[in-house]
């Protein structure tokens, strides 16, 4: 990337690659996409997923049916790629990144058995890889059609058999398209991810370059009841816990290009979360044997694998995350529409950018909205430069002023517990 991909005038264009978006068939029609030893299972599972539509809709019939007619046309982008091009044009949106459950009022499109944001909830292994793979191969049909906009990201239970895993991995990897996976975020009663029995999944992973992803949704649900607040309050701790498990098991270690990503789990944690990391290595006596134990596991400071193995996928960001984009780093946190869901910003996508981005530098706001995002993720930029300049938000349009850049100093002192804590890696 280069210093032309940040605007230099009012009227230059930025490159936005949403780092969320859904897609999905209703669940019904995954079922050409699925062997059909599974059909009698999955009718059963299309038969709970009605009712809970049903159920869902005698809760919030006004809602639901308001959102799905006025929306109508929009939300078949979840599954037609014209549609999904036409309404990424609309947002000023050059490439997005494509998670399953495209559906997120009703949960009617989500793919076989649950495989998709709820995943370790399945119990049998068959429908868990039958499930994924349904919905992979559907994706990768998406993803055919305009492939240097899209960036799939396939699912695969890893926590059921890693050998099964990993082929479906070599398989997703030589797709057109196909940018990531998505593993399970809870392991359950399963290995968890700090063990090196998973290595065999993170080397394929690296090697096909292709970042591992936890996205938000799962939790212990059945320990909530009615308690939504509850839920909310820790679906974002199931979402992340993945990351320091490989962080602190190792996995960046020994596999240095391995890239793991969190998405739609704000990114707000990141920054208590680095400097407390951080303190384990210095900061005072308390800490001396913790480093010690961590020789070996780890050689830099853990906030230092942030942007180089460790991204957020922060969706639409909030104002108070934007504000704190240093300390998180605008070489991690990646902005994004969650389009289709009604919680993101399509398709009121440019009234968000300028309310939120008006006073942010712009160099800062290429890396927020597209750059970071084009490089986890490999996006050709030499692909998306010419869709940008048709369709893509300029400083004016978000009210910026072009000459404003980032301050070196700020950005320098961001983290400041590292000279405050006298912090050293554990080596």
């Amino acid at each position: 990337m280069s210093d032309a991909d940040v605007p230099a005038a009012a009227d230059d264009h930025y490159i936005v690659v949403s780092a969320d978006g859904h897609a999905g068939l209703a669940c019904d029609d995954y079922r050409p996409y699925l062997e059909s030893r599974f059909h009698p299972a999955f009718d059963e599972y299309v038969a709970e997923r009605d009712a809970h539509r049903a159920e869902s809709l005698e809760m919030n019939f006004e809602y639901i049916m308001g959102w799905e007619k006025d929306n109508e046309e929009g939300l078949k982008g979840a599954f037609d790629p014209a549609v999904r091009d036409k309404e990424l044009d609309a947002d000023g949106v050059a490439a997005d990144v494509l998670f399953a459950d495209a559906d997120a009022v009703t949960g009617a499109a989500s793919p076989p058995f649950g495989a998709g944001l709820f995943a370790g909830a399945i119990v049998d292994p068959d429908q868990a890889f039958a499930g994924a793979h349904a919905h992979n191969r559907f994706l990768a049909e998406m993803c055919s059609h305009s492939p240097h906009r899209r960036g799939g990201i396939a699912l695969v239970p890893i926590t059921h058999d890693i050998a099964r895993a990993v082929a479906e991995i070599e398989w997703v990897a030589a797709q057109p398209g196909i940018r990531g996976i998505m593993i399970p975020t809870m392991w359950r009663d399963h290995t968890p991810y700090n063990d090196a029995s998973y290595d065999p999944v993170w080397a394929a992973c690296a090697e096909a370059g292709l970042p591992v992803h936890t996205h938000s949704g799962e939790a212990p649900m059945e320990e909530y009841g009615e308690h939504i607040g509850a839920y909310l309050a820790e679906v974002v701790w199931w979402t992340v816990r993945p990351a320091w498990h490989l962080l602190f098991g190792g996995a960046f270690e020994r596999f240095p290009d391995l890239k793991f990503v969190v998405t739609e789990a704000a990114a707000y944690w990141a920054p208590d979360m680095m400097w407390k990391w951080d303190q384990y290595m210095g900061g005072g006596h308390t800490t001396k044997k913790m480093a010690a134990l961590l020789q070996g596991k780890i050689s830099k400071l853990p906030s230092d694998y942030f942007g180089t193995n460790i991204f957020i996928g922060a969706s639409t960001m909030s104002k108070e995350e934007i504000r704190r984009r240093y300390v998180i780093g605008t070489d991690v946190v990646m902005w994004g529409t969650d389009y289709p869901h009604p919680e993101g910003t399509w398709p009121q996508t440019a009234a968000k950018l300028r309310a939120d981005f008006a006073d942010v530098p712009v160099d800062d706001t290429a890396d927020l909205l597209g750059l970071t995002a084009a490089r986890v993720y490999g996006f050709d930029l030499d692909e998306l430069r010419p869709i940008a300049a048709r369709i893509g938000p300029t400083p004016a349009s978000l009210g910026q002023d072009p000459t404003l850049r980032a301050d070196p100093a700020v950005t320098a002192e961001a983290r400041w517990w590292k000279a405050e804590y006298g912090v050293r890696p554990p080596v």
